[in-house]
């Protein structure tokens, strides 16, 4: 390369460093991974690539798709759309504004699914109700190769995104995906299961408009709202999911803050054995196991 041009041009490095100082005089928590994030994804590495490539000069092309994810970035988009991707239990998903970001919180309802079905059953079946991106599906089925599992969701968008990352996880040979509503009795001839998990909507409707911007403004509401008081569909997939487990199965949902007691009540209310519950990384009771005799 002529001196000149090459003089025109930045390393990885330099556009690494722009970028974290820009997101961080703007506020973003995390600057230093979503800067990394944003310019492996415009040049089209791994984060790994990048940290290897970062003494080599880039092209103008590069630079301005950095320069567009990050404008894109401090107008509130998360990161995850803008790069189209995302991690969840150590597994690559495909993510797009019809699903929801797979979240930490949601490593706890996997960790309980394994927990539970550990040398109880290792050829479990598994329904992932209001399944989304699928990434509890991915991560059991990944996590306990025996299993069978169902994927169920009533967005026929957000099923496509579910049937994407599970075969990008080779997961195709023992999971069925299927368009169903929770919220009403279950379609016929679904079979029995001896783990119903569930991440539902469970924002109240009123709270909605009161989340960060990066959530309200970008992330599909349908996968947020449930319902006046949050618990629709807590209420709803007890009273008609509950006939599909097998003796001695459970159902665990990922539940919002202060909403576990309700859950618990709500269990014990239809005759649940035995109620239990996770508690997230914040010390937040974020899991409600409910276990059936």
């Amino acid at each position: 390369m002529p001196g000149g041009a090459e003089l025109d041009l930045k390393t990885y490095n330099d556009i690494y460093l722009s970028t974290r100082n820009l997101l961080k005089r703007n506020g973003i928590e995390a600057y230093a991974l979503e800067a990394r994030t944003l310019v492996a994804c415009a040049a089209g590495k791994t984060s790994q690539q990048l940290l290897r490539d970062l003494s080599l000069y880039t092209s103008r092309e590069v630079e301005d798709r950095v320069t567009d994810y990050v404008a894109r970035r401090l107008k509130g988009e998360p990161v995850a759309y803008i790069t189209g991707s995302w991690e969840f239990y150590g597994l690559p998903m495909k993510v797009t504004p019809d699903v929801l970001i797979p979240r930490m919180d949601t490593e706890v309802l996997v960790d309980a699914v394994k927990e539970f079905l550990t040398g109880y059953k290792m050829d479990g079946r598994v329904l992932d109700l209001c399944c989304g991106s699928g990434c509890i599906t991915c991560a059991v089925g990944h996590e306990l190769p025996a299993t069978k599992l169902v994927a169920i969701d009533l967005s026929a968008s957000a099923l496509e995104i579910c049937r994407h990352n599970i075969a990008m996880n080779r997961l195709n040979s023992r999971v069925i995906c299927l368009q169903a509503d929770a919220t009403v009795s279950p379609p016929m001839g679904i079979g029995s299961f001896d783990v119903i998990a569930s991440n539902p909507p469970y924002i109240e409707s009123d709270e909605i408009q009161q989340l960060d911007v990066s959530v309200k403004d970008y992330e599909p509401i349908w996968a947020l709202d449930g319902g006046k008081d949050g618990l629709r569909f807590y209420k709803a997939i007890i009273k008609y999911w509950k006939s599909l487990l097998r003796p001695g199965g459970c159902i665990i949902f990922e539940v919002g803050e202060n909403q576990a007691q309700d859950v618990c009540d709500m269990f014990m209310a239809a005759g649940f054995e035995s109620v239990s519950t996770r508690k997230d990384t914040q010390g937040i009771d974020r899991v409600v196991i409910g276990k059936i005799s």
